[in-house]
């Protein structure tokens, strides 16, 4: 199957508006978390929803049946991925958060060679590899900087956080690798649309449990609400979703690695978090990573 030309682009613009995300939801410090993820979800899945009716008249959007199923653990997956991950944030650093939410390639590429029979090519396993040290290091350079002692980043919270971050990734990889497959079959619109809509759905009962509330929080609050619908939600991940028709779930759970590289840029000029010198050799292996994934053949790991 031939890649579209203009694949690069759109797999590039996607790492660069999910990079956004960590800062919008940290502005949202008044709000809790699950509020967070539901404005999020219900934001995104409205969106959707015009060119969802057109395309229905069109009689352009349809889900075969034995699709539902997968869909709707897909939008469960993907609710609860935003649930840990969204919580996260508010006990531990951005960089911590989003390297660790980004270490699925590890669950991505082991359940593909065992589940979807993916073979994994050697670039991909040494990117994998450099990923992780990449990733490592950033880590390490947070953990190694001066703490302030405030309820979202005092050590046993940063614990707590980081936990809370590696779960995220988890769930984001049963979501990745239930796209790869639906998405060889599926359009991408019939195919996002349910699946945010689901994982809204999850999130608002879960709001609902916890008593939490989208009501009273600072007008700049829902602004970034919104924003973290467009951007991260509907260009970032619809990007993905889209590259991953044509793309093996493994190298686009590498591509996503670049998150933490957008991030800390995005934190430093935002947040004013400081970039200290390991966090910069540890972009740097991350991005050799993607690069040596980039030249990985996917044709042999195609299933359409």
């Amino acid at each position: 199957m031939s890649h579209p030309r203009a694949l690069p682009l759109i797999v590039g613009v996607g790492i660069v508006a999910i990079s956004t995300a960590a800062i919008f939801i940290k502005l949202s410090h008044d709000a809790q978390p699950v509020v967070i993820a539901a404005a999020r979800m219900v934001l995104a899945t409205l969106c959707l929803v015009p060119p969802a009716v057109a395309a229905h008249r069109r009689q352009a959007l349809a889900l075969p049946r034995k699709h539902v199923r997968a869909v709707i653990f897909a939008g469960l997956f993907l609710g609860l991925h935003f649930y840990f991950w969204v919580a996260s944030l508010q006990h531990t650093s951005v960089l911590s958060s989003v390297v660790l939410v980004t270490t699925n390639p590890i669950f991505v590429g082991i359940a593909s060679f065992v589940f979807l029979k993916e073979k994994l090519h050697r670039n991909l396993i040494i990117a994998i590899a450099m990923a992780v040290v990449g990733g490592t290091l950033i880590g390490l350079s947070d953990a190694a900087g001066p703490v302030e002692e405030t309820a979202s980043t005092a050590r046993p919270g940063a614990l707590y956080g980081n936990f809370l971050s590696l779960a995220g990734a988890v769930m984001a990889s049963c979501y990745l690798l239930i796209g790869r497959r639906v998405r060889a079959e599926v359009e991408l619109l019939p195919y996002v649309l349910p699946v945010y809509g689901v994982a809204a759905l999850l999130l608002v009962a879960i709001s609902l449990v916890q008593g939490a509330t989208v009501l009273g929080l600072h007008r700049a609050t829902y602004v970034y609400l919104v924003l973290l619908a467009l951007v991260p939600q509907l260009i970032g991940h619809t990007s993905l979703n889209y590259a991953l028709r044509h793309l093996p779930a493994t190298l686009v759970a590498v591509c996503i690695l670049g998150e933490p590289i957008g991030a800390t840029l995005f934190a430093y000029f935002f947040l004013g978090e400081e970039i200290r010198l390991m966090q910069g050799i540890g972009g740097g292996i991350i991005l050799l990573g993607i690069f040596v994934a980039s030249r990985a053949p996917t044709g042999a790991s195609e299933s359409t």
